[in-house]
């Protein structure tokens, strides 16, 4: 009787673990179209940028809830790259089809092409029913909007977004572009806070370009975050990637995730390390009211750029899946590009990196 009772509680500790609520998430680093992108993606009839997320789509489209960085504008024709970038309305509506749901919209090139690129990003946006945060219509949408309030699985999670700033082109009446300012994310967090989430992102744009690890600004401003009650700590700009760090509470759960920099999801950018970036992934689980970060792993990405027919191509590839595979990218140099790159992010990440853990491997 005695062995009987014991597996009856076990089945019933077992079927409540079950039925715990569950969401995860999947955060893209930063989308980017340059010129050469741009005429890549010219047809006949418009645009078309399915193809540039074919390989990742699966691993976009998975997630509960994928977010990611657009570091453009969609501020309509003469379309634009570096260092004013206006991209065809058709890259969100592919990312879209590819599985992400929300789009942060507040970085240094938030105000590229002034008013009308700001409220033209977002009319798009609402126009397609993308999710969105960092730039607003105006200081009264800014308040009713924030924070972005997503909810999925009997989670509700609260994100803002901030930026550095934005290339020093001042922020034109009335939009909002929320800029990095400590009395003002204490205030917002303080009203997230009021909505009662179950959780707290915070995605910033910060850091130095080009650097594999990040600056004492960043650590603070993490740490100030983290003070405050935010749990997932997003970074963006840098365009290398920076480590991932997983702070611990007393009972030895995650209590906060940091990602200094995911770098370039897609992008035509040369300089060293621009060329590979991650998806950071992670297992959110409630049980009895409060929420455990049950995984923090990522996926290397790498933005493959052929040749075909005499036109530049450009697909983001799943890294690790095709480093063993010299023949899906057929040119050797681009297949040392690859596998070199991988070899040094890693490097980095094993040195640098606090808890998570590489995926796809």
């Amino acid at each position: 009787m005695k062995k009987v009772k014991i597996v009856i509680l076990f089945l019933l500790l077992y079927g409540r673990l079950w039925a715990q609520d569950t969401l995860t998430l999947t955060f893209v680093g930063d989308v980017m179209m340059h010129q050469t992108q741009i005429n890549s993606a010219k047809t006949s009839e418009g645009y078309q940028l399915d193809d540039c997320f074919s390989y990742i789509y699966p691993h976009l489209s998975t997630a509960d809830i994928t977010i990611a960085n657009l570091e453009v504008t969609l501020a309509g024709e003469p379309y634009s790259g570096y260092p004013q970038f206006s991209a065809p309305d058709a890259l969100v509506e592919a990312l879209q089809r590819a599985g992400v749901d929300v789009l942060l919209t507040a970085n240094n090139h938030s105000c590229d092409k002034g008013k009308m690129g700001v409220e033209r990003t977002l009319q798009v946006l609402d126009s397609l029913n993308l999710l969105h945060t960092g730039t607003f219509y105006d200081s009264l949408h800014h308040r009713r909007a924030t924070p972005l309030l997503l909810i999925k699985n009997n989670f509700e999670m609260a994100l803002l977004n901030y930026t550095y700033g934005t290339n020093d082109i001042p922020v034109p009446a009335p939009t909002v572009v929320n800029l990095i300012d400590t009395v003002q994310m204490l205030a917002d967090i303080e009203q997230a806070k009021t909505l009662q989430p179950d959780i707290i992102a915070v995605a910033l744009h910060w850091g130095d370009e080009y650097q594999l690890y990040p600056n004492k600004t960043q650590r603070n401003l993490a740490d100030f975050l983290a003070r405050n009650g935010v749990r997932l700590i997003i970074g963006s700009h840098p365009h290398v990637l920076q480590p991932i760090e997983a702070l611990y509470a007393a009972d030895s759960t995650v209590e906060t995730v940091v990602v200094y920099s995911q770098g370039n999801f897609i992008s035509n950018m040369t300089a060293a390390n621009t060329d590979i970036g991650t998806l950071v992934n992670i297992r959110l689980i409630k049980y009895n009211d409060k929420v455990i970060i049950n995984h923090v792993g990522y996926t290397y990405v790498w933005t493959y750029k052929p040749q075909v027919e005499g036109q530049r191509r450009f697909y983001v590839l799943p890294a690790a899946k095709y480093e063993n595979n010299k023949e899906f990218l057929k040119n050797i140099a681009n297949y040392k590009r690859m596998t070199n790159a991988l070899s040094a992010m890693r490097a980095l990440y094993t040195k640098a990196n606090k808890g998570p853990v590489e995926e796809d491997k």
